[in-house]
């Protein structure tokens, strides 16, 4: 039941835009026991179906510029496959460690700037 509940969280955060990994790769460690590794594998599988709905709804809504949109992929795609192969050689602790500063640095930029 709460595998339910994580994913609906995360799946409403990441309809908003905000990214359900923020909810979801914290729980798996933390509350599921899951390896950190894991938990981000996790992700990226639950990442394509969410997504894929709210680019439709975005889509649709003609919320996309798509010249943008096209380029930021490209790049976006080139530097998964770089990520993915630098992650094989990162200890999971180290991993946990700059993924929670990951996390705090973007709660610190988004207070700085909703108070600025």
């Amino acid at each position: 039941m709460i595998l339910i509940a994580i994913g609906i969280i995360a799946g409403i955060i990441s309809g908003m835009g905000i990214g359900g990994g923020s909810i979801l790769i914290p729980v798996l460690v933390l509350v599921m026991g899951i390896s950190q590794i894991t938990a981000q594998s996790i992700n990226l599988i639950f990442f394509i179906p969410t997504a894929c709905a709210a680019l439709f709804i975005h889509f649709r809504e003609k919320n996309i510029m798509m010249k943008e949109a096209l380029c930021i992929a490209l790049f976006g795609v080139a530097g998964a496959w770089v990520g993915a192969y630098c992650v094989q050689f990162i200890a999971p602790e180290l991993l946990k460690r700059m993924f929670a500063l990951f996390l705090l640095g973007m709660g610190v930029f988004e207070m700085v700037k909703k108070t600025g």
